[in-house]
This record gives C-alpha cells, sequence and structure tokens, in this order.
C-alpha cells in the first residue's frame, strides 16, 4: 500500500517524469486561474466548499496570487505586483474574478489560407447568454490585408457631394466611384469599416480556407483600475501554465483607448 501512495507521488507525461509538487503548481485551466485567483480551490486542486473556512480566504489567498505571475517578464516588478495584490485582496472589500460578468474577452490569433495565400486572421471572442448558459461568440474581427485596403488615407482636398445633387438625378455619383482611395469620404460621419461582415461574406465565398489557431491570450478589465493579459506558458519549473504576463493600473480613459488599440478600433 505504501509503495502505491509513493508511486502516485510521480506522474509520466511523454518522456518527462514530473514531481507532483510541479503539476499542482500548474495552472492548466484557465477556470482554473480563476479559482486560484479567487482562493476557491486548494493547492492540489479541490475546490473548497463555499462554506469551508478556506474558501476565499485571505492568507491562502495572497500566496496564490504571488504566484500567477509571469516570473520572466521584468516589466512585472515587485512593486507593481503588490500593489495590484493589495488592491484585490484588501481587508475591507476583496475583488474577485467572475467568469460571467463580463469586462474580460478572448484574442485568438488563427492561420487561413486567403486566395491559396497563408494568412494571419485575430478573432475577438466574449462570452454570450443564451437561454440558462453561455456562449463564446465572434464580436470583431482584424485582418493586415482589410486594414491595409481599407484604411488608407486619402490626400488632397476633401472630396463631397453638392447639396442639390438630387436636382441632377445624382449623376455626379461618377464622383464618388472615379478614385477607389476616396469613397470613405461620401459615406456618414458616423462610418466605419466593419471587418467581421466582410470576412463572413468573404469565407461564405470560399476565398477563406481554415487551418488552424496560433495563439490565444485572455484581456481582463474585471478589477476596476486595472487591465492584465492572461497568457499560457509551457516550459519546464513551476511558474508556468496560464499566467498574468502583463499588469498595469489605468483609469476609465485609459481603458476605452487601450480597449480600442487592442482591438484594433
Amino acid at each position: 500500500m505504501l509503495g502505491l501512495v509513493s508511486s502516485l507521488k510521480t506522474q509520466v507525461i511523454g518522456d518527462f517524469v514530473e514531481d507532483e509538487s510541479r503539476l499542482y503548481a500548474e495552472t492548466k485551466q484557465v477556470n482554473q486561474f480563476f479559482r486560484r485567483f479567487n482562493n476557491e480551490e486548494g493547492p492540489d486542486g479541490i475546490r473548497y466548499p463555499v462554506r469551508s473556512k478556506d474558501y476565499r480566504n485571505a492568507e491562502a489567498r495572497n500566496t496564490y496570487l504571488n504566484i500567477l505571475f509571469n516570473l520572466e517578464n521584468p516589466g512585472l516588478t515587485d512593486e507593481l505586483k503588490q500593489g495590484f495584490i493589495n488592491y484585490v485582496n484588501n481587508d475591507t472589500t476583496p475583488l474577485f474574478l467572475s467568469f460571467h460578468a463580463g469586462d474580460w474577452f478572448a484574442e485568438v490569433k488563427t492561420k487561413f489560407l486567403y486566395r491559396g495565400k497563408p494568412s494571419y486572421i485575430t478573432f475577438f471572442m466574449v462570452l454570450e447568454q443564451e437561454n440558462m448558459g453561455y456562449k463564446w461568440v465572434i464580436n470583431n474581427v482584424y485582418f493586415d490585408e482589410y486594414a491595409q485596403i481599407l484604411e488608407e488615407t486619402s490626400v488632397g482636398p476633401d472630396k463631397f457631394l453638392h447639396p442639390l445633387s438630387h436636382e441632377l438625378d445624382f449623376m455626379n455619383f461618377i464622383r464618388v466611384f472615379d478614385d477607389k482611395k476616396h469613397i470613405e469620404e461620401y459615406t456618414s460621419k458616423g462610418f466605419s469599416s466593419d471587418y467581421l461582415s466582410i470576412f463572413i461574406y468573404e469565407f461564405k465565398q470560399g476565398i477563406f480556407e481554415y487551418q488552424t489557431v496560433m495563439d490565444l491570450k485572455f484581456h481582463f478589465f474585471q478589477i476596476p483600475g486595472w487591465y492584465f493579459e492572461l497568457q499560457k506558458f509551457n516550459r519546464s519549473g513551476y511558474n508556468t501554465g496560464w499566467l498574468i504576463s502583463n499588469l498595469a493600473p489605468i483609469s476609465e480613459e485609459e481603458k476605452s483607448v487601450l480597449m480600442k488599440h487592442i482591438i484594433h478600433d
């Protein structure tokens, strides 16, 4: 019996023998990151009952939060990390992550064949409630080729159609379509290119052929006054799995600017 218990202290993964403690240290799933951030499970991966004294225990949570950062990023200074930990794990109103509370989204970098050429497209995914459950949906998309075509800045005098154009039966429409680079200037003030609609149209035309997912990260704005990025690191040692890769204090105004920057809006 003792021999069996001893053998369970290690596990063989591929050609590597990993100590049990290393497996416990790795945050293997995004859902597990939520539970560890909130201190809702033990080091062995077993969830605490809600009524347990260990559930969201502030002292234990302090230890957990410290191991959830990518320690190989020099930009994540001890001062920055500690300021964040003190903010979310304060004595009066501690802050926790909620899977269904919004203010976080996925960035999925994919590989397609576009007109037969390897190309990379980034999808921005959000959770959407449906009936009694939730589902991931495509909220936005970014493709370099679209950006190069649709975001060219025109040079020269402003282009417009005279307000009496209707009296000419819009015969001056030829001016609109005479130069491809200037067509956006004839649209309404609130116009912006909808990459997702263009992608869906071209995909249905057979212009795109899906290949694979290349990279995945998550962006979190759920903690007021802070932003952090979550990425998965596959490497040896204890600092591995899903970890906070970037962290920054931000104001509400900066939040809006940063979000637009991330989705290329």
